[in-house]
């Protein structure tokens, strides 16, 4: 389909069908909006649900409208839109955060207050505290996309110790030791991003332990290696692309070559989760490099953890496609479970 403002024959002015559609995707969230005035959600995602570039989203009382356009001036009528129209149907609503991703200006791109107080400084999802910092960058620093994989993680993991790459502010070692996990180490080169991980940490009363390791990931990796510490579940979530002077991740260019460098610190019968979000590589392709490293037999696909509607966008309110599909996974953020076996069938032992 196409978007909103292409629509042909339309009777509502791009303001009027605009705010029709926000409606409709307000109502297919009906179950999720009951939960959201502590916890988080997306609210519309215009990249499949109609306008591409904006996207909403809710954490506690604070609505964020997410602006992605080259020129951010030419969605400041949907902005506004947008503001009015969540202002309206959720007037619980306590403040309101705009980011302009292309911004020149950093202020702006990590968000501009419109209206309200202070951002929300926290969210409760399934009974989990999590610290938040909505302007800390150009995203919100909590992923939405990745619920489900909290879930997964809460359910399985009990026990067991994570190791959490790329961990930024935490959360998915935050969800491992909800559901019971006996320690985490996370690690990312973001300081700042850690200290959000133990406010997390502080939020809950876990009982099992929690460090940071802010360091370069290939240095992490490599000390890791040669102390010979080995884990129950290592987590892979890197982002798009960057570099270091240790080295460089691309998620198109050398993402098998990540999850090899990590295999080696999981445990015989570990779990190995793995991230790509690269929207222009197909699921097929990614399927395809997985397939490659299980012939050996002591590496294989477990599961593959969806995205959630919110972000995905659902069957009546999907009016454009991702460039390319992301069959079999769900959404361009493409979650991996993969199982682990050792040749010499060593155990964790952190």
């Amino acid at each position: 389909m196409k978007p909103i403002s292409e629509v042909p024959g339309s009777a509502f002015p791009a303001q009027e069908a605009l705010s029709k559609q926000l409606q409709a995707c307000l109502d297919a969230r009906g179950a999720l909006i009951s939960s959201a005035e502590s916890g988080a959600a997306r609210l519309f995602n215009g990249f499949y649900e109609g306008l591409p570039g904006l996207v909403v989203d809710l954490f506690a009382g604070t609505l964020v409208i997410s602006n992605h356009a080259r020129e951010p001036e030419s969605l400041s009528a949907a902005e506004q839109t947008a503001v009015s129209f969540y202002r309206q149907q959720l007037p619980w609503i306590s403040c309101v955060l705009i980011k302009r991703r292309s911004s020149p200006e950093p202020r702006f791109q990590r968000g501009e207050v419109i209206f309200g107080g202070a951002p929300a400084a926290e969210i409760c999802e399934a009974g989990v505290r999590y610290a938040l910092n909505l302007r800390l960058n150009q995203d919100c620093g909590f992923y939405l996309d990745t619920r489900l994989l909290r879930a997964f993680l809460r359910q399985n993991l009990s026990g067991k110790s994570v190791l959490n790459c790329f961990a930024y502010t935490g959360a998915l070692g935050i969800a491992a030791l909800a559901g019971g996990a006996r320690s985490v180490l996370q690690t990312d080169l973001n300081a700042a991003a850690l200290r959000l991980a133990r406010r997390s940490y502080g939020l809950n009363r876990f009982t099992g332990s929690m460090d940071v390791l802010p360091l370069d990931f290939f240095k992490a990796v490599s000390r890791l290696k040669t102390s010979k510490t080995l884990f129950d579940c290592v987590i892979l979530d890197p982002p798009l692309f960057s570099t270091t002077d240790a080295g460089t991740v691309s998620l198109t260019e050398n993402w098998l070559t990540l999850v090899n460098k990590v295999r080696p610190l999981v445990a015989d019968g570990g779990l190995l989760i793995a991230i790509n979000n690269a929207l222009f590589l197909s699921g097929a392709e990614l399927n395809t490099s997985l397939e490659e490293i299980s012939r050996s037999g002591y590496i294989g696909l477990e599961t593959r953890i969806p995205v959630p509607l919110d972000v995905a966008g659902y069957p009546q309110t999907i009016r454009n496609a991702p460039p390319v599909s992301p069959a079999p996974y769900t959404h361009p953020t493409k979650i991996s479970v993969l199982r682990v076996r050792r040749k010499d069938g060593a155990k964790a032992n952190r």
